[in-house]
């Protein structure tokens, strides 16, 4: 081999090393930008996933309940799940952030809570008139704790407990639009009002119930003003099943000595609202409409008007 044959060689080389140099140090130099790449990537999914974790975290905390009051009973298929042993003699409850289960202007109490004569057994919570298919509402925020059906008793019922540690029981509906376990706000639709079991006509049963314990609605709630009496009920065993009323014509000595007392003995006249007839107003003060026509002085056939004022006593 010549002289310039090897120094054609030997430079051929030299480009094939450096070429291959070349290609190495750019492989190598964009591996080490794939990889950078690639961590940036798996941070900002990390970043992500972790924004999208607390933004989960802060929804559960906004609409989830407290946890510790879903314990007791939480499975049962009963109304009533507490054991008596369990229940306080006293417990103040706070019932603020209500909507009323019925969305009517007029909220109309088509039968009071208490013993029925007639039937023979109590009465453990309040009928609210509506329509066939009304939206009922939950009254309170909460979780849904049964969903059933009793067709000698509530019909298609839901019962939802309450972080103030009340449970409400909606009765007689059509059909309910929640299932076990779904947590609702206050308000929210949860089902279409009726006349299912032991019903007569389209009504929703409505109970508020602390462990067990049926409490008179009315003890609670101003139906009449779609309202609560007091931003707190205080529970007793002694006085869970009578009414108060607040009402400006109360006998103020009376109320203040006990403001438990059923508001069938401090009201002593009712004035006509629009949807009222004289038997839904006589059940509501839980008199026949015959007494309380004779009362007013009405005869059989004779009707009442919006602003009338009717004599209770």
């Amino acid at each position: 081999m010549n002289f310039k044959s090897l120094i054609s060689l030997s430079f051929a080389m030299f480009i094939c090393v450096a070429g291959a140099n070349a290609q190495t140090q750019q492989k190598s130099s964009h591996s080490a930008a794939h990889k950078r790449l690639l961590a940036n990537q798996a941070k900002g999914k990390d970043q992500i996933r972790l924004v999208e974790k607390n933004s989960f975290i802060d929804l559960i905390d906004d609409i989830e309940p407290e946890p510790d009051i879903y314990t007791e009973g939480w499975n049962s298929k009963r109304v009533n799940p507490f054991r008596e042993s369990d229940v306080p003699n006293r417990h103040v409850i706070n019932v603020t952030g209500y909507a009323m289960p019925v969305g009517h202007s007029n909220v109309r109490v088509t039968s009071n809570y208490g013993y029925r004569a007639k039937f023979g057994r109590m009465h453990k919570g309040i009928d609210l008139g509506i329509r066939s298919n009304d939206t009922i509402y939950a009254a309170y925020d909460g979780k849904v704790r049964l969903t059933s059906y009793e067709a000698r008793g509530y019909g298609n019922y839901i019962i939802i407990r309450h972080p103030n540690e009340l449970e409400t029981v909606y009765g007689h509906l059509n059909k309910s639009l929640v299932k076990p376990n779904q947590v609702v706000k206050a308000g929210q639709p949860i089902g279409l009002g009726g006349s299912t079991g032991r019903s007569t006509g389209p009504h929703l049963h409505f109970e508020t119930r602390y462990m067990g314990y049926a409490i008179n609605p009315s003890a609670i709630f101003d139906f009449a003003n779609k309202t609560v009496h007091t931003d707190t009920y205080t529970f007793t065993k002694n006085t869970y099943t009578q009414a108060r009323n607040f009402a400006p014509k109360r006998d103020l000595a009376k109320a203040e000595k006990n403001p438990y007392q059923s508001a069938d003995n401090v009201a002593s006249s009712y004035t006509v609202k629009s949807g009222d007839t004289v038997a839904s107003i006589a059940r509501s003060y839980g008199m026949s409409a015959t007494t309380l026509r004779k009362l007013n002085g009405m005869k059989a056939a004779e009707k009442i008007r919006v602003g009338q004022v009717l004599q209770l006593k």
